[in-house]
């Protein structure tokens, strides 16, 4: 990765350059200290279509065997909200497009930890389309998302 790269704000949002906030984690140097840091890295890694690192980090009860993000219609994620987050949760709203149509997905996913490494396990999704302001509540639990 050259200094550029390095100095780019992170796409998870918080602010801080890719290096200094999701990069140690997607790269395997450090371990998310908490469910939010993984969520941003998670959601990090979904705009860099990395499969591998969105699948290590989901817990083996829920994780799917793929997630085929390169064969997909092209989705674009551009905006990460943490709206809550607390011991084993993270509500969030995340923004992308698909074929050029924006879209929101509100969830609430759990974690959980195991030998000091935290998962993603699941949770209850909101899609919601900008433009028509259209909402779909999911009531099972999704696994094929984001929170994801």
């Amino acid at each position: 990765m050259n200094k550029k790269q390095n100095a780019e704000k992170c796409p998870c949002g918080s602010g801080k350059t890719y290096h200094s906030c999701c990069e140690p984690y997607i790269n395997g140097t450090e371990i998310a200290p908490n469910p939010e840091a993984l969520m941003r890295s998670r959601f990090t890694a979904y705009t860099q279509l990395n499969e591998a690192y969105v699948l290590a980090s989901w817990h083996t009860s829920t994780r799917p065997d793929d997630l085929n993000l390169r064969e997909q219609p092209v989705i674009k994620w551009t905006r990460l909200k943490i709206i809550d987050s607390s011991d084993n949760m993270v509500e969030f709203v995340a923004v992308h497009k698909v074929n050029g149509k924006a879209h929101k997905l509100h969830e609430r996913s759990q974690f959980i930890q195991e030998q000091g490494r935290w998962f993603y396990v699941d949770g209850d999704v909101e899609r919601i389309n900008i433009r028509q302001q259209t909402q779909q509540k999911d009531s099972t639990k999704c696994s094929e998302k984001l929170g994801s």
